[in-house]
């Protein structure tokens, strides 16, 4: 009678397919875990009570621009070059006014330009930093009587129709 050896576990295939799975899972885990706890979201709110007081204000104030019949056109260059020609609704003043740049997920992305009217009635600005991609930007007064908010994709060669 011939005695056979059988080779040892860890030489085969099986148990560590076997091991592997339960394995992978566990860092994973870990990985997942240590994620959630070192980074934030800056997308989500703390206080909802508070922003939906807030959501409620910019829509009176987009109605106000509606009703002012405001009418504009915003070219903004990739160089960052800002100008905004009013057709209608032009303020009297001739007040300088705020332009925000929402990036749709990037809040470090965010910026802001003060744009001023020159002697054309073009009220002109610029931003620091490049501006491709998908914005949500957002038109105010200093008095911040009334507002104007589009989503925009930069750049773009004509004009963005930027109206309440």
């Amino acid at each position: 009678m011939s005695t056979r050896n059988p080779s040892p576990w860890y030489t085969h295939f099986w148990p560590w397919f076997l091991i592997a799975i339960p394995t992978s899972s566990f860092i994973v885990g870990g990985i997942v875990i240590y994620l959630a706890n070192t980074t934030s979201d800056s997308l989500v709110v703390d206080d909802y009570y508070k922003e939906g007081k807030a959501i409620n204000a910019n829509i009176d104030k987009t109605s106000r621009a509606k009703y002012l019949n405001i009418t504009t056109e915003l070219q903004i260059s990739n160089g960052g070059s800002v100008a905004l020609t009013f057709h209608s609704g032009i303020p009297k003043s001739g007040e300088a006014l705020k332009l925000y740049l929402y990036h749709v997920t990037l809040e470090n992305k965010d910026m802001e330009s003060v744009l001023t009217r020159d002697a054309n009635g073009i009220y002109r600005g610029s931003f620091d930093s490049s501006v491709e991609g998908k914005w949500q930007a957002s038109l105010l007064p200093f008095n911040d009587e009334w507002k104007i908010q589009n989503t925009v994709y930069l750049p773009q060669s004509r004009p963005v129709v930027f109206n309440p």
